[in-house]
């Protein structure tokens, strides 16, 4: 069987399909695996180009770190987070936090909490689908209370296709960011990371399907899915045909379509109900701290949306002393930004910088990096449901797993090693129901 792509979805894919009995061999563009959760060097420490972290109800990415043997090495930290509202940094952790969140009224305040409550208590996403998050959030809590929060953050994660994003989208994020939360009243949150870089898990990973028998062609890219008489034949990179009688796509949707150009019409129109915010990260290598939160959410008219200091939840020692800031961004395809080199991206962004700490010097600044990646964050709309591709793509023998078919979760390394593992079970399937 051939599998596009060597993140960790394809990786998971691979590890199963193995143990079912299949031979396999994987093809990717880029110099390493890891897909989206891909290194790069800081400090002489490995470091995630976009940033990573677990909640403890990841429980697959757990599974995988212990079975990797790096279990010893994952740390659990009580999350420090704040929101950036009206040039002030406010702590957002607790539900004591919220009612000290003034640029909201206090009853705006308590309307919060209580919506909060309410969807933390909600299992059944679906009743959720037909609704925007604006609708139903300005309705549970007033309009000012949505701009003060939720508004602002919807905007900055989505550009202008906000409006449009389902009410599910929100739900999974209360809800299961309460569900990982430990404590009387879910006050204390730990988040965990892999000391050294998930990238060592992964790699791992990488490793022991390989012993296993696989293929990995890295440095590889895909030039197309090869289908003929209504099945797949197989893989050409490199300018050869690889032939295979079962493929699996892990790349985003509008990848997909340019590589596999014989799919049916039906499924391509699918495919075209998803659209994509491309996810830009500039990393900053500082020599001392730009504050002493850990994620920090900007609420005001920034130009990044996001600023996550790692050094403020791993120790900056890690990393040779450097403290390590992500500048998070999301901008809709053909944003001007996205052109840019770091140097003039950080430009852009300085005024931003200045306002989380206004003592903030050029000088601060060692080493920067800016990461881009265009199938970043899928757009979740209301009845996204009707969105979802199918796994079979219509053509025997092909299929497709990304991270448009993690729903009502979103993204992330955990939901990807899950769906890996559900597209190799139903191709292992299809392959014993064909003999």
């Amino acid at each position: 069987m051939g599998i596009v792509g060597a993140g960790v979805l394809g990786l998971a894919a691979a590890k199963v399909l193995q143990e079912r009995g299949h031979t396999v061999a994987i093809f990717e563009g880029r110099p390493d695996v890891g897909g989206q959760v891909v290194t790069f060097e800081a400090g002489g420490q490995r470091l995630e180009c976009f940033y990573h972290h677990l909640f403890t109800n990841d429980t697959t990415a757990i599974r995988y770190i212990d079975e990797m043997g790096y279990g010893p090495k994952m740390r659990w930290i009580e999350s420090k987070t704040a929101m950036l509202r009206g040039g002030k940094v406010y702590p957002f952790v607790t539900p004591v936090d919220l009612l000290k969140y003034t640029p909201v009224s206090l009853i705006g305040r308590v309307r919060l909490g209580l919506a909060a409550v309410w969807l933390r208590r909600q299992k059944d996403w679906n009743k959720y689908e037909g609704v925007t998050a604006r609708r139903w959030m300005e309705r549970a809590v007033g309009s000012k209370a949505f701009a003060g929060v939720w508004g602002p953050l919807l905007r900055g994660k989505f550009a202008d296709q906000a409006d449009n994003v389902g009410m599910t989208w929100l739900w999974g994020k209360v809800y299961l960011r309460f569900a990982s939360r430990k404590g009387k009243g879910g006050m204390k949150e730990q988040l965990g990371y892999l000391q050294g870089s998930f990238g060592q898990y992964i790699e791992e990973l990488g490793r022991r399907v390989a012993a296993a028998g696989a293929t990995i062609h890295l440095n590889c890219p895909v030039e197309e899915v090869v289908t003929g008489d209504g099945g797949v034949r197989g893989i050409r990179a490199g300018g050869e045909l690889h032939e295979f009688d079962r493929v699996l796509m892990t790349t985003p949707n509008i990848i997909t379509k340019k590589i596999a150009p014989d799919l049916p019409r039906d499924y391509v129109a699918v495919l075209d109900r998803v659209r994509y915010q491309w996810a830009t990260c500039l990393v900053l290598a500082l020599d001392r701290p730009l504050s002493d939160t850990y994620w920090l959410s900007i609420a005001d008219p920034l130009p990044f949306v996001a600023c996550i200091e790692h050094t403020n939840f791993m120790a900056p020692e890690e990393y040779g002393g450097n403290h390590i800031v992500y500048l998070s961004n999301y901008m809709s395809p053909g944003d001007p930004l996205l052109d840019l080199p770091a140097e003039e991206v950080f430009e852009r962004y300085l005024s931003g910088i200045r306002t989380i700490n206004p003592a903030f010097d050029r000088a601060w600044v060692k080493q920067m990096w800016l990461f881009k990646d265009p199938g970043g964050q899928p757009v979740i709309t209301t009845n996204y449901s009707r969105s979802i591709p199918s796994m079979r793509t219509g053509i025997s023998g092909l299929y497709l797993a990304n991270t448009t078919q993690v729903y009502p979760e979103d993204r992330g390394q955990n939901y990807s090693l899950r769906l890996g593992e559900q597209v190799a079970d139903l191709m292992d399937r299809d392959a014993k129901a064909a003999g």
